[in-house]
């Protein structure tokens, strides 16, 4: 494992340990870019990540989520974290691979519209290298986060079995 690799890794397990989603958490595993970890308390489940890159100046800490509550029959729901606000009637445009997916929210965050868009976009992840996330921000320059994918398929599994059969 190069030490990319290693300090990838370790900001993943950083980045969902600062996470609100992160609050007394179980580490299910670190796969190269993306962590997966258990909230026993609530149940939930999830696979995080960091942005790889961000163009410009920080306003949050950026990630991206898939999340599963199996008390609420939630399984597979996409949450993201912009590094910036973006202005106030702007949407994301989530590029994955070859795909695109245009995101509601406000503020820093974004989902995808329904179950139909999560499944479509948790498809998307498996089978692309890396994913993009822009919008306009309040002074009108492009936000971008940049995600890789490497370890994504695995992470994602981690967080559905870590869950699975729990109520």
């Amino acid at each position: 494992m190069t030490s990319k690799r290693l300090a990838t890794g370790a900001l993943a397990v950083v980045l969902a340990a600062l996470s609100p989603l992160a609050q007394a958490r179980d580490s299910l595993g670190v796969f190269d870019d993306w962590g997966a970890f258990r909230d026993p308390q609530v149940p939930r489940c999830y696979a995080i990540a960091q942005p790889d890159e961000v163009r410009g100046k920080r306003q949050y800490r950026p990630f991206a989520s898939i999340g599963y509550w199996p008390k609420r029959g939630v399984r597979g729901q996409f949450h993201l974290r912009l590094s910036r606000a973006m202005a106030k009637g702007q949407s994301v445009m989530l590029t994955i691979g070859i795909r695109r997916f245009r995101l509601t929210g406000g503020g820093g965050d974004a989902w995808a519209h329904d179950r139909a868009m999560d499944a479509a976009i948790i498809a998307a992840l498996r089978s692309a290298r890396e994913m993009t996330a822009s919008s306009q921000d309040v002074q009108g320059n492009t936000i971008r986060d940049l995600y890789l994918l490497k370890g994504v398929a695995t992470a994602l599994d981690a967080a559905a079995l870590g869950c699975a059969g729990r109520r």
